[in-house]
């Protein structure tokens, strides 16, 4: 038996409907922030995602779907949102708009090749939101607001974990000082790390190793060594969360596993699926499009792990809904079939072909959560009638045809 390959999920039953409940959810919220739906090719130049995620980075090092397609580009399944939406954006010519904002929404699959552990999988699905042209702040502010209202419609718990990345004044002295730190540990530090201080130190912060993590307690902290204008915005990121009642955690050592955040990045996370505990995170990253190709554009997103918080919610109870319409007479049918056709055209009908007794009709009726069941017998086919019963109310009657 052919099988899906291992870390690709079949969406199914009630993992299609927490699918399509928590998208639908994330969509209208987006929506009323102003966003609009965006999509990109899940295939894309394979430079794309080293130039803006970054080569040092595990998910170009390790994780991508690569490959040189008949044409000889050499082309990959999209690791993360945020690049290709970057993209489109620059090739719309949107970046030449430099006094206009845009807002984009967009939910997908993506593909990394790590190991398959719970909620996390080789082909995943993210929502994300991406912000161009405003660079207050209160932008930051807005969307990290926006992810919590999702997660607070969703009914889902989850911590506020911020940091500050810094910028171009106040980085490049913030890596020469853990450079420095970390050269003298070296030999206590993970494979990993050892190469992260040759091609991105900052990557080290983001290591798990238990090892790396003890060291790193007495490591030098960004945030003791912003600029100026990268400590005011945080202090006034601080502020305004605090002001709207949003509970949040400083977070020294969190920098995403993306290289182009700058300044604000957040996490949020949850303590309910193990290691893996960020359901949603993002941040700004102000130098992305330039250093694509367009004209220096500031922005800042987020982007949602769906199968993440698949494993963590719950439905809402579901109110039956629709028709469920059956015979119970094989000649029935032909009369059954246009009284279907009419009532699907404002609400959700299902039929069921095969004649059945009527106990039968209505097992089917609540095996598909129906509010109704209509059937047809030999008598009701002679009188022009139907009988109904509505499942909710527990009332059932006999009408004509006509008045249904």
């Amino acid at each position: 038996m052919i099988k899906a390959l291992r870390g690709m999920k079949d969406l199914t039953f009630e993992d299609s409907e927490k699918f399509t409940y928590i998208i639908d959810t994330a969509t209208k919220i987006a929506k009323n922030y102003g966003y609009s739906y965006m999509e990109t090719p899940i295939l894309e130049e394979t430079k794309l995602f080293k130039r803006s995620v970054g080569e040092s980075s595990d998910i170009v090092g390790k994780e991508m779907y690569q490959f040189i397609d008949k044409g000889g580009n050499d082309v990959c399944m999209r690791p993360e949102g945020t690049a290709g939406a970057v993209r489109a954006f620059i090739q719309s010519k949107l970046d030449r708009r430099q006094n206009e904002k845009f807002k984009f929404f967009y939910y997908g699959a993506m593909f990394r090749y790590e190991r398959p552990q719970k909620g996390r999988f080789r082909e995943f699905h993210q929502f994300g939101c991406e912000s161009f042209g405003e660079s207050s702040v209160y932008e930051d502010f807005t969307i990290i607001q926006m992810v919590a209202d999702i997660f607070n419609a969703l009914n889902i718990k989850y911590t506020l974990k911020i940091n500050s990345l810094g910028c171009r004044e106040c980085m490049p002295l913030y890596r020469k000082k853990l450079v420095e730190f970390l050269e003298e540990k070296r030999e206590n530090l993970c494979q990993d790390c050892n190469r992260r201080v040759i091609t991105n130190p900052i990557r080290v912060l983001d290591c798990k190793n238990s090892g790396c993590q003890e060291i790193l307690k007495s490591s030098p902290k960004l945030i003791d060594n912003l600029c100026n204008g990268c400590n005011s915005d945080l202090n006034q990121l601080v502020e305004i969360l605090k002001e709207n009642n949003i509970s949040f955690e400083i977070d020294t050592n969190l920098v995403r596993g993306l290289d182009y955040y700058n300044k604000t990045a957040f996490e949020f996370i949850s303590g309910e699926i193990g290691t893996q505990s960020a359901i949603a995170g993002g941040g700004r990253y102000d130098k992305l499009v330039e250093f694509l190709g367009g004209k220096s554009t500031p922005a800042v997103g987020f982007a949602i792990g769906v199968e993440r918080i698949m494993d963590i919610m719950e439905l809402p109870k579901v109110k039956r809904e629709g028709y469920y319409m059956g015979v119970l007479d094989k000649k029935a049918l032909n009369t059954l079939l246009p009284l279907a056709h009419k009532k699907r055209q404002n609400i959700k009908v299902s039929i069921e072909y095969k004649p059945k007794r009527l106990k039968a009709h209505l097992k089917g009726a609540d095996r598909i959560n129906a509010r109704y069941c209509v059937v047809i017998g030999e008598d009701e086919l002679e009188s022009g009638t139907i009988w109904i019963k509505d499942l909710e109310e527990k009332r059932e009657s006999i009408i004509k045809r006509e008045e249904f």
